[in-house]
C-alpha cells in the first residue's frame, strides 16, 4: 500500500510516518513545507497524479489561533492551510481513487454543551481558527457525493515528541515542564474542558481505522478523560514528580484575542475508547 502522508515533520505527522512504516509491505512517502505548497492547487493534482498513492493522510495545518484571529492576513492564511487547500487534496485523492484521511478539531464547535459533542452534532465554531477548520470539512464532505473515500477525523489538544520540522510547537506539557524549571509557583485556567490527545495514540488509531474498513465518514479519536487545563498541569507535575503550586484562575485571567470554547469535550461514539491522557501522559514522561 502506497501511503502519502502530508505535514510529515509535524508533530503529529512524524507519528504517522513511525506507525504507518511498521508495516513494511507499505510504501510511505513524506512531504513537508518543503516538498509541496498545498495551497498550491495544480502543484498538489500533479504531485499526488505523478506517485498515484492509495491513502492521502493530511496532517498540515494552520494552528496558530490567536494569530488569525487578530491579524487579518493570517486568517487568510488560515483559510488557504485548512480549508481551501483540504479541497485541492480531496481532489487529488479522487482523481487516484485514493482514500483521504484529514483531521479537524473540537473548536468546530461552540462550547455550549457541557456534556460534550458527538460526531453528528451542529458545527458552531466562535473563533477564526475554528472557521477555518470547518472549511476543510465542508470542503472534504462536498464531494462524496462523486465517490471520494474520506474519514474526517476530529481531535483535540495534542501533545507528544516533537515533530522534526522547525515549524513544529511545544505542545501545553511541554511548555508547563519548562515553566516549572523557573518557578515556585504558577497559575493554570481551570476552565476549557476538553479531551487531550498523545500523537503516538492518534496514529496508531488512525491505522487501525483504515484496517478495520469501517464506515467512511467523521470519527472523533481522543484520549479519555476530559479535564481543564489547571487539571492537566496538576496530573503532569504528580507523575513528574515535581513539586510546585498549582494556581486555578479563570480564563479571564489569561486575555486571548480569540474566543475559547468552555465545553469542547469530543465524544466517541463510533470507535473504542483510548487510554486516559494520564497513562498516555507516564508513557510521554517515560515513568
Amino acid at each position: 500500500m502506497k501511503v502519502l502522508i502530508l505535514g510529515a515533520k509535524g508533530n503529529l505527522g512524524g507519528q504517522l510516518v513511525k506507525i504507518f512504516s511498521e508495516n513494511k509491505e507499505n510504501e510511505i512517502i513524506g512531504w513537508d513545507k518543503n516538498e509541496i505548497d498545498i495551497t498550491d492547487k495544480e502543484l498538489v493534482i500533479k504531485k499526488v497524479n505523478d506517485i498515484k498513492p492509495d491513502i492521502i493522510i493530511n496532517a498540515s495545518a494552520y494552528n496558530n489561533v490567536d494569530k488569525c484571529e487578530e491579524d487579518s492576513r493570517e486568517f487568510e492564511i488560515a483559510k488557504k492551510i485548512n480549508g481551501e487547500a483540504v479541497g485541492y487534496i480531496a481532489k487529488a485523492a479522487l482523481d487516484n481513487k485514493a482514500i483521504v484521511i484529514h483531521y479537524s478539531t473540537d473548536y468546530v464547535f461552540g462550547g455550549e454543551k457541557k456534556e460534550g459533542y458527538m460526531e453528528i452534532d451542529e458545527t458552531n465554531p466562535i473563533n477564526n481558527y475554528g472557521k477555518s477548520k470547518l472549511m476543510g470539512e465542508k470542503e472534504l464532505i462536498s464531494l462524496s457525493g462523486k465517490g471520494l473515500k474520506w474519514y474526517l477525523i476530529r481531535t483535540s489538544k495534542l501533545f507528544g515528541p516533537r515533530g522534526k520540522s522547525e515549524f513544529s510547537k511545544p505542545s501545553f506539557f511541554e511548555m508547563m515542564l519548562k515553566l516549572a524549571k523557573n518557578k515556585k509557583e504558577i497559575e493554570a485556567v481551570n476552565e476549557e474542558l476538553s479531551c487531550f490527545t498523545y500523537t503516538p495514540d492518534l496514529a496508531k488509531a488512525t491505522l487501525n481505522l483504515v484496517d478495520s474498513e469501517k464506515g467512511y465518514g467523521i470519527y472523533h479519536i481522543v484520549n479519555n478523560h476530559a479535564c481543564t487545563w489547571y487539571d492537566a498541569v496538576k496530573e503532569l507535575y504528580k507523575i513528574a514528580g515535581i513539586n510546585i503550586k498549582v494556581n486555578s484562575v479563570l480564563s479571564d485571567k489569561f486575555p486571548r484575542p480569540a474566543k475559547r470554547p468552555k465545553y469542547s469535550i469530543l465524544i466517541n461514539t463510533k470507535l473504542q475508547f483510548l487510554r486516559s491522557y494520564k497513562e498516555a501522559l507516564k508513557e510521554y514522561l517515560k515513568v
